[in-house]
């Protein structure tokens, strides 16, 4: 996965295996800057409500493709829960994106 910072959206780029994974048919995540509320890297809670509709999951392992929570519409691909950016979006088709990212902590900085 790529993050491409280039004002104003914030681009994420999935490669095959990942797209595979989410079942997401688009190469590209286009986020306006300007929806995007918060950025962390905080984990979101998961619960058995979730709704997975499509998408992988293996405890442990990885948690991709898209989820209705009680928060909304999220997206995630998440392989290492300690390495994640969460964004939190408005008024777009997924108020939440949680993904593994290389350099976490600095992309939440260069978001914010």
């Amino acid at each position: 996965m790529q993050l491409t910072l280039t004002p104003p959206t914030l681009q994420i780029h999935l490669t095959g295996q990942e797209r595979l994974w989410a079942f997401h048919l688009g190469r590209l995540i286009e986020v306006p800057l300007e929806k995007i509320t918060r950025a962390t890297t905080e984990l979101p809670e998961s619960t058995w409500r979730e709704i997975r509709a499509p998408g992988t999951y293996l405890p442990g392992v990885i948690k991709a493709g898209t989820y209705y929570t009680e928060r909304g519409r999220e997206f995630w691909y998440v392989t290492n829960p300690s390495s994640v950016v969460h964004l939190e979006v408005k008024d777009d088709y997924y108020q939440h994106i949680i993904l593994t990212v290389d350099n976490h902590a600095t992309w939440v900085e260069r978001i914010n």
